[in-house]
């Protein structure tokens, strides 16, 4: 069988120039699908599972970090093996020394000829180092790992926060033309929702126009955990956390009937005392 590979790049002439090198270095590479957008290359990977993803950092909407992040979150248990992953970026080494800390590989903008050939080189040997099926969950897990510390550890897109100056202390929700004065006390915890975030307390749930990606350095982060690229929960709020034969973790809370579920690369944070 031939090896598959994913191309996600939003620029159609950097797109076209790697399948052109990709497929002279490596003529039995596959290419199954390129796509412009991180979100589409998401879905497309989930659906082709292919054996390797080059992805883009910077796309509209979902970064190449984000698409990895969610597709670590969603990969199912009795899919294939998560694929290998290269990240296509234009920063310098010194952004580039969290890759090199993990088992991703990157290739820099614009691609060069001869670094390409090593990163196929690269490819060629793991995939043939790769375990069996079987072993797909714990290949996975260790996949996880690697992607919590790319994540936090000085990657170009800001993941890893830090306590704001000022914490926020109040949600302002508009309305029409009312605003509701939320104390960050109340929220149980909010949930991405296309364009806006849903903030939830025990009796109503507000809708307040602004991205995660904004919201979470105004948060506590000591107060305010992230276990869902869509989900922050206020951790006082949390009463239990079980986990199902399939290790996954669900969240019950104080006051709500919601139930949150955990994705693998917060998992880490629900550990018994």
């Amino acid at each position: 069988m031939k090896t598959t590979a994913l191309i996600a790049e939003d620029e159609a002439l950097l797109a076209a120039n790697l399948q052109a090198e990709l497929l002279r270095l490596w003529p039995d590479l596959e290419i199954v699908a390129s796509v412009g957008d991180g979100e589409t290359a998401t879905e497309q990977a989930l659906s082709l599972q292919p054996d390797i993803l080059f992805l883009d950092i910077r796309m509209p909407g979902m970064t190449g970090l984000e698409c990895a992040e969610a597709l670590t979150e969603d990969w199912p248990e009795d899919g294939k093996r998560f694929p290998l992953i290269v990240f296509v970026t234009a920063y310098d080494q010194y952004a580039l020394q969290a890759f090199e800390r993990s088992a991703f590989d990157y290739v820099l903008k614009p691609v060069q000829t001869e670094r390409l050939a090593k990163t196929c080189a690269r490819l060629q040997e793991r995939l043939q180092d790769r375990k069996p099926p079987q072993a797909a969950a714990a290949s996975l897990n260790t996949v996880v790992d690697q992607m919590r510390e790319l994540l936090a550890a000085g990657q170009p897109e800001p993941s890893r926060r830090t306590p704001a100056a000022a914490p926020l202390r109040v949600i302002q929700a508009s309305a029409g033309n009312t605003i509701t004065m939320v104390p960050i006390d109340d929220i149980l915890f909010f949930e991405a929702a296309d364009k806006y975030i849903r903030v939830v307390t025990a009796e109503r749930e507000h809708l307040i126009r602004l991205s995660l990606r904004e919201l979470l350095p105004q948060l506590d982060p000591q107060r305010f955990w992230q276990i869902h690229r869509g989900a922050v929960v206020r951790c006082e709020a949390i009463e239990t956390a079980q986990r199902d034969e399939a290790g996954k973790l669900t969240l019950t809370l104080r006051g709500n009937p919601s139930r949150l579920v955990v994705s693998r690369l917060y998992a880490h944070l629900f550990r018994g005392m």
